[in-house]
């Protein structure tokens, strides 16, 4: 793997907050260069026990954690916050996720510390944003992408709406934050500037809301309210999940209308494929449980490999439905390098690797999640200056655990 230089290295990112949005947001800055300091509970970030795990760790953590220093300080202790905010003097930038108020309860928020390293860009994240009059309230992925209209439009209409079975507000609020901060830091160094930093209020009902497409101005413009529609998209036509005959799903996007043409032909319907009623989306949406039904008799006669070569030699949008190991088993996945190996005890784990790729200056994992404080020593010692005496009182106190 290439040792190039990478965009953020020299820059110092302190990550407090746990879970999963704030720590997303550490991962994607540590993967291209930044130091990022962790800085958890004596205990750890939770999310170390979360899902499967080995020897106690999370098998999630080793990604998630990637190139990492991790610190820990009690910040409810007045001694873990005095080192928090001396952390946070010699930082670039500094990701909490904690809910609003509380960092300025501790004498750590954006006026405290512009004071002190007017440097500092600040990226928050929280469930509502920092202010308005939902700001106070407890705010989970899953109750935001509510809130946000994600769950509105997903899944079958008259049934309860659906989740994807991952934490998506969270990781889009991580990817928010990162685009956030390069933003600042951009703005930063602008020639003529004044080299200060500034606060990024991310809330994951936004980053949802961020996905909406055009629903507000079809409202605002139409009175048109989008709902759920199963496997397809509202007003766009063919694009839907079809059965194949051995049990296997795939997705079919026929919506262009050459393509339609070709879609159709391979699926021996040339009489669609031809009529001037189908010739465009409009027309195409008011024959679409017409067209739906003669796709998903076609592929019900045949395997998913035969439909998907099929319409492939057609130059048709067409693909299956994978699980992670159809993933890690595609060479696809693997020409583009989207899996990296590290060593955990001795054997061999993959993880992700992290888009986007860049040419000159690629991202990389330069090691895992590493455990609880394994970084203390090094950061207090060499950052903060403590020295042995105080680094032993720390720990006697539980401001560093043991």
């Amino acid at each position: 793997m290439s040792r190039s230089e990478r965009p953020l290295e020299g820059l110092r990112v302190i990550e407090l907050g746990q879970l999963l949005a704030g720590p997303f947001t550490g991962t994607i800055l540590s993967y291209f260069g930044a130091e990022v300091i962790k800085v958890e509970p004596p205990a750890g970030d939770p999310i170390r026990g979360w899902r499967i795990l080995r020897d106690g760790t999370s098998l999630w953590y080793y990604s998630l954690g990637r190139n990492k220093k991790s610190v820990t300080l009690d910040l409810k202790t007045d001694r873990g916050r005095e080192l928090a905010g001396r952390l946070l003097d010699t930082a670039d930038v500094v990701v909490e996720n904690f809910r609003p108020g509380l960092m300025e309860s501790w004498g750590l928020g954006p006026a405290d510390m512009k004071a002190r390293n007017p440097g500092l860009i600040y990226a928050r994240i929280s469930g509502y944003g920092q202010d308005g009059p939902y700001a106070s309230k407890p705010g989970y992925a899953s109750v935001t992408e509510g809130f946000g209209g994600f769950r509105y439009i997903n899944g079958i209409p008259g049934q309860p709406p659906v989740r994807t079975n991952i934490s998506m507000g969270d990781t889009l609020s991580a990817i928010h934050a990162a685009l956030g901060i390069a933003l600042a830091l951009i703005q930063r160094t602008k020639p003529g500037g004044d080299g200060e930093g500034q606060v990024i209020d991310v809330a994951l009902y936004e980053s949802v809301y961020n996905l909406m497409e055009g629903i507000v101005p079809e409202f605002d413009g139409a009175g048109a309210v989008r709902e759920p529609s199963g496997t397809t998209v509202t007003g766009i036509v063919p694009t839907n999940t079809y059965r194949c005959d051995d049990g296997k799903y795939v997705v079919i996007g026929g919506n262009g209308d050459s393509i339609f043409k070709r879609l159709m032909t391979a699926a021996g319907r040339s009489d669609m494929a031809e009529n001037p009623a189908m010739a465009d989306n409009a027309g195409r949406v008011q024959h679409e449980v017409e067209i739906d039904e003669a796709l998903a008799l076609w592929c019900a006669g045949h395997s998913s490999t035969h439909i998907i070569n099929t319409l492939e030699e057609a130059r048709v949008p067409v693909g299956p439905i994978y699980s992670v190991e159809d993933m890690l088993a595609d060479p696809h996945y693997q020409a583009r390098g989207l899996f990296e190996t590290v060593e955990i005890d001795g054997e061999p784990l993959k993880i992700p690797a992290i888009m986007p790729k860049m040419n000159g200056t690629p991202g990389r994992t330069d090691f895992p999640g590493q455990p609880i404080g394994s970084h203390n020593d090094e950061v207090l010692r060499d950052i903060l200056e403590l020295g042995d005496d105080e680094l032993a009182a720390l720990r006697e106190e539980g401001v560093i655990g043991g």
